[in-house]
C-alpha cells in the first residue's frame, strides 16, 4: 500500500473512532427515591435506604420501652459523628440528615441541634435580646438536652476477580446514653453489590 493512501486509511479510521466517541449527552429527571446504582460504590440510595431501616430497628429495640416507662417522653436524641472508614468519598453529612429525618418522622424519637446547628441557635439568641421585641424574646437556658447520643462508622470490604468486581459496606451505629455511657442499642446493616463489565464494554 502506498505511503498516502495508508496515510488517508488511518485518517478515516481516526475521524471515525473520534466521531463514535462523541455522541450525544442527555440528562433527564428522575425522581429522588428511584434506585440508580452506576459504579457499584455509596449513593443516595445506599444513604437512604440504610438509615430508615436501622432506626427502625433501633424503634424495635427494648430500650425506647424502658425509656417511656421511666420518662414517659419520647427520649431526646443528638446524632454525633459518623466516621466514613472506607476507602471511597462519601458525604457523611447526607446520612447524618437521612439518621435525623428518619428519628423525626418516627415520631418516637425528639432530635436535637447538632453543636454546630446550636451556636448559630445562640447567637440568634443573643441577637434577639438586642434588637427584637421584648414579647417575643426567647430566653436563654432553656435548651433541651440529649438523653441518647448517636454515634457510627461505615466500613467498605471490596473484592476483585476479571471483569467482576464486588462492594460491601457495613454500617454500624451506637446509641449511648449520655449520662451514663450505657450503650443502650447497636445496630448493624450490611449492602452488598456485584457490578459485572462486559469484556468489550458492550
Amino acid at each position: 500500500m502506498k505511503r498516502p493512501v495508508l496515510f488517508t486509511a488511518v485518517l478515516v479510521l481516526l475521524v471515525a473512532a473520534l466521531a463514535g466517541g462523541c455522541g450525544k449527552t442527555t440528562v433527564s429527571r428522575v425522581d429522588t427515591d428511584t434506585t440508580i446504582d452506576l459504579s457499584g460504590h455509596w449513593n443516595d440510595t445506599d444513604s437512604r435506604l440504610v438509615s430508615e431501616a436501622m432506626i427502625t430497628d433501633c424503634l424495635g429495640s427494648p430500650w425506647l420501652r424502658r425509656h417511656m416507662m421511666a420518662q414517659q417522653k419520647n427520649p431526646a436524641v443528638i446524632v454525633g459523628s459518623i466516621r466514613n472508614k472506607t476507602n471511597e468519598h462519601i458525604a457523611t453529612e447526607i446520612f447524618v440528615k437521612d439518621l435525623e429525618r428518619a428519628c423525626v418522622t418516627s415520631g418516637e424519637i425528639d432530635v436535637v441541634a447538632s453543636s454546630e446547628e446550636r451556636g448559630e441557635i445562640r447567637d440568634e439568641r443573643l441577637d434577639q435580646r438586642v434588637n427584637a421585641d421584648p414579647e417575643t424574646v426567647k430566653q436563654m437556658g432553656r435548651e433541651l438536652g440529649a438523653d441518647y447520643m448517636l454515634i457510627g462508622t461505615i466500613n467498605t470490604q471490596g473484592d476483585a476477580a476479571g471483569n467482576t468486581q464486588v462492594f460491601f459496606f457495613s454500617v454500624d451505629l451506637e446509641l449511648i446514653n449520655i449520662e451514663t455511657n450505657l450503650k443502650a442499642w447497636i445496630g448493624n446493616h450490611k449492602i452488598k453489590k456485584v457490578r459485572e463489565q462486559s469484556r468489550w464494554g458492550g
